[in-house]
């Protein structure tokens, strides 16, 4: 165990100790008490239990492995201390101005979000997901279009035959550094599909699409490429735990205005595709 295994206290073991109640902020990395789990969060939502429908967070693993848990029935270690994790505080919907979404589209007042059509798009990871939601999520919703996040992209050829494309099936990609001669653009090239579009940015990962600006700083560090982007990036900016970085970067996203012009127009000609028709 890696907490103390007195979990009452006080009069003789009769009084339950009170345990830390967490909220469950995405990225935010935690353990089952048994030691058979431990990921980030990727979402808090409702998901049908045992016949009921409860609060719920999604967790996955360093291999992109989901499992789905129950909110306040679940105890989980946080660094040790055992927690237990709470719905975040809403934060203000992310809105570029008066009458539009954080995507400039313009704002419909009482339409509802569709139910989840066949076509989808694909991003490489769950920060890019974030991100598309961040900037797309009502246009989306209405649209009724779902994003994905793969774990990467290594294995894009047999993923988009498992997923048949067709013309009332179509799928976007959305690829990380899809530059001439990189790794990225030499498994795009394998997919040969007229009911899939792959659309990338020049950039190394999805954060570096964020504008320096937005974050406050001046221009995003380079890293050698014997070190790992995102923790040669948050080292470089004074930030211990890449997690927290990240956390920074989200938060500094409140429309299209605040991300580089490669990565709105991939998103949005990979929207059109997945809606036409």
């Amino acid at each position: 165990m890696r907490y103390s295994s007195d979990v009452l206290g006080g009069n003789g073991g009769h009084r339950r100790r009170s345990v830390r109640q967490v909220p469950a902020e995405v990225d935010l990395v935690v353990e089952t008490v048994d030691g058979s789990f431990c990921g980030a969060v990727v979402s808090v939502g409702k998901t049908v239990l045992a016949g009921e429908k409860r609060d719920t967070v999604t967790l996955a693993d360093r291999f992109d492995r989901h499992r789905v848990f129950p909110l306040l029935a679940a105890g989980f270690l946080l660094e040790g201390e055992l927690v237990t994790l709470v719905r975040p505080e809403p934060g203000p919907a992310p809105v570029s101005r008066a009458g539009r979404t954080a995507s400039g589209s313009v704002a419909v007042a009482g339409v509802r979000a569709q139910v989840a059509k066949a076509s989808r798009i694909w991003v490489e990871g769950v920060h890019d997901a974030a991100l598309v939601e961040r900037i797309w999520g009502e246009d989306l919703r209405i649209e009724g279009i779902v994003v994905e996040p793969l774990g990467g992209i290594d294995n894009l050829v047999a993923d988009v035959r498992a997923f048949a494309p067709s013309r009332q099936r179509r799928l976007g990609v959305l690829v990380d550094h899809l530059v001439p001669g990189s790794k990225e653009s030499r498994i795009a090239a394998g997919v040969n599909s007229p009911d899939v579009l792959i659309n990338g940015h020049p950039y190394v990962d999805v954060w570096q699409a964020v504008k320096p600006v937005a974050l406050g700083i001046d221009g995003w560090p380079a890293v050698p490429r014997s070190v790992p982007w995102k923790e040669g990036v948050a080292a470089a900016l004074g930030v211990s735990d890449p997690r927290e970085l990240w956390r920074r970067v989200l938060a500094s996203v409140d429309s299209y205005a605040d991300v580089e012009v490669p990565l709105l127009r991939s998103v949005e000609e990979l929207i059109d595709f997945v809606t036409v028709g």
